[in-house]
């Protein structure tokens, strides 16, 4: 599903318009990269949690040379499914 598709699905679901939809998925995208810019977890109980993770700096190796490279540290953005969402999805 694609975010129009989203959008869509949303504005049937609720009966908004598909601007008022459009809105509100775009709101929460932005709060929720906020929240993990700052810092923060974003947590929907049931449906799962948002959370920024550190990624410790490592060597990889070049596939196409098979060079050895470092790979810096870095954050990621990371999702874990809450128990109502994973028991749907089962």
């Amino acid at each position: 599903m694609n975010k129009a598709e989203l959008v869509e699905a949303i504005a049937k679901e609720t009966k908004l318009s598909k601007v008022d939809s459009t809105k509100a998925l775009d709101a929460f995208v932005n709060q929720t990269t906020k929240a993990l810019k700052a810092g923060h977890h974003v947590a929907l109980i049931g449906f799962g949690t948002f959370k920024v993770a550190k990624r410790a700096a490592r060597n990889g190796r070049n596939p196409q040379t098979g060079k050895a490279i470092k790979i810096a540290a870095k954050k990621v953005a990371k999702f874990k499914a809450g128990a109502s969402l994973a028991k749907s999805v089962k």
